[in-house]
């Protein structure tokens, strides 16, 4: 073992001296870097947890700047995690390990492939790691040595499968060297859940699935509110039929990290898989104060859109209204994209408002969503021939558009909303029979979407079904349809309502079903008498 040891130790330096002799012009370049590189980055100590990772350096300095960027790059804010290890350099220009942190930040993460522009930057700061490596103790050189198979000088994205699969082979190796040690383990977590789709639902007879599940259940077995471990957990878990066995270490997540905004977010990713939408509110709250808190250096801003998105979704299914709105609304601000207000108003039947909201927003379905929504509210302010030719536009759009909205097949999107508009309009004319045929289309449609959190709809077009079911007097269809709700958003009160009502119109008992409800409505600022508006 200890001639595999050391033979590993000198092949690793040996292919990293290859890389300079073969790359000596490319390493030699100096890479260009982000316009906030020019600026000092201050420690951020109130934003941070209490992670520690010692290293070989006698400068405290170097050592906070170390923990800051680890404990930043774990939030996936790569640019200020960079920023951190460059700062700890400059602390002590020998510590070597202090530069495999820069080179490992500029590097592919879950939610983003290394770019041809980050590419020459990691590995001229892992040149410099290797050029102090006599500095470094074991275990940072070992760490140091990881990444020469991850980094090349002819960087080719299309290939860079090759090298993430020996990284993560490497990474098999010290993860079996050093066992107890939980960012090794977490890094060669990482290093797996690179060589997995990053979207989809994943099956846990899968053995890369059981192999990465193993890993961070390792770490977390030994420290349940590790965040680096926790957050892949949650995206390792949250597309599973068992989400909830991230929910233990999802309690702690969302303060591990105080001041970054995606650590606090990520446990709603959880939460909103398990219904549990206040709990989801809470944790996209409590990011969106730390993305206003980066404008007075006492927070990160990390996906503050993603943030408010999932704040606005959260609060609709769980029947909060003004927070709902209000997030919808901020989100417009960030990104001048006003087809999540206009969405939020018509879940909660605020149709003169929408008058007011006269900016369009760019894209296929954004813009889809933006008809919809004044569609659906002319029609309940009484101005049918208006709704009838948004319609028409909503049906040109599913049958021809080949757009994209995120992860989902566009025409999905549009032809789930024209779907219920259209059912809306055969309801206000009297033809309830029709208007349940068209969100019967509609729903199939909604069952073509991919998983994706949070969803593109706010709401379910089986709240428009079953409400129909039950006006037609189909009360076991009605609560079929609202029960299949449940499944995909647990505990929403939309379809709690609707089961209730379906199984008092049974005569069936409706004690669990109304109790459900009461507590449902005790967070809810709205009074229901329907699952649609």
């Amino acid at each position: 073992m200890k001639k595999r040891q050391k033979y590993f130790k000198v092949g690793a330096i040996v292919i990293s001296a290859l890389g300079l002799l073969a790359g000596g012009s490319y390493a030699q370049q100096d890479p260009s870097y982000p316009e906030d590189f020019s600026s000092p980055m201050p420690l951020f100590e109130s934003a941070m947890g209490d992670f520690h990772f010692k290293i070989s350096s006698d400068s405290e300095l170097a050592q906070r700047y170390f923990n800051q960027g680890f404990q930043l790059m774990y939030a996936f804010a790569k640019i200020d995690s960079a920023r951190s290890f460059r700062e700890a350099q400059r602390a002590d220009p020998q510590c070597a390990i202090c530069f495999w942190g820069e080179s490992w930040a500029w590097g592919s993460y879950l939610n983003g492939a290394m770019t041809t522009s980050d590419a020459p930057r990691a590995y001229a700061k892992l040149q410099e790691a290797t050029e102090r490596i006599n500095e470094a103790s074991q275990l940072e050189a070992d760490m140091i040595q990881s990444l020469s198979t991850r980094y090349i000088v002819n960087f080719d994205p299309s290939k860079r499968r090759v090298q993430d699969q020996l990284y993560a082979d490497t990474m098999a190796e010290l993860y079996i060297k050093y066992p107890e040690n939980l960012e090794i383990a977490t890094l060669y977590a990482d290093a797996l859940f690179l060589l997995e789709e990053r979207r989809g639902y994943r099956s846990l007879d899968d053995p890369n699935v059981i192999r990465l599940h193993g890993v961070l259940e390792d770490v977390l077995s030994k420290d349940l509110s590790h965040p680096g471990a926790c957050h892949l957990y949650v995206h390792a878990t949250e597309s599973t039929p068992t989400p909830e066995l991230a929910a233990p270490c999802a309690q702690y997540l969302g303060n591990s990290i105080p001041g970054a905004s995606h650590i606090n977010h990520m446990p709603s990713h959880t939460w909103n898989e398990l219904g549990l939408w206040q709990e989801a509110i809470r944790a996209n709250t409590l990011a969106w104060h730390s993305d206003q808190k980066a404008a007075v250096g006492e927070g990160f801003a990390i996906y503050p859109t993603h943030n408010l998105t999932m704040l606005y979704y959260a609060a609709a299914m769980g029947g909060e209204s003004a927070t709902s709105v209000q997030a919808a609304k901020d989100l417009a601000k960030l990104n001048g994209n006003t087809a999540m207000h206009a969405m939020s108003l018509i879940r909660f039947g605020r149709f003169d408002e929408l008058a007011s909201l006269s900016a369009k927003p760019n894209g296929a379905v954004n813009l889809a969503m933006y008809q919809f929504s004044q569609g659906y509210a002319a029609l309940k302010l009484g101005n049918t021939d208006e709704a009838s030719e948004i319609l028409n536009d909503l049906w040109e759009v599913t049958n021809t558009t080949t757009a994209r909205f995120r992860f989902h097949d566009g025409k999905d999107i549009t032809g789930a909303l024209a779907g219920i508009l259209e059912g809306e309009i055969l309801w206000e004319a009297g033809n309830i029979e029709g208007a349940a045929e068209s969100f019967r289309k509609a729903t199939e449609y909604y069952d073509a979407l991919n998983y994706d959190e949070p969803e593109p709809l706010p709401f379910s077009p089986r709240h428009w079904l079953g409400a129909a079911y039950q006006a037609l007097g189909a009360f076991e269809a009605a609560h079929q349809q609202y029960l299949l709700d449940l499944d995909d958003h647990p505990n929403n009160i939309w379809s709690i309502f609707g089961v209730n009502r379906a199984l008092e119109s049974l005569g069936a008992s409706t004690e669990d079903s109304h109790s459900q409800l009461k507590t449902a409505l005790e967070a809810s600022d709205i009074w229901l008498n329907e699952s649609k508006l």
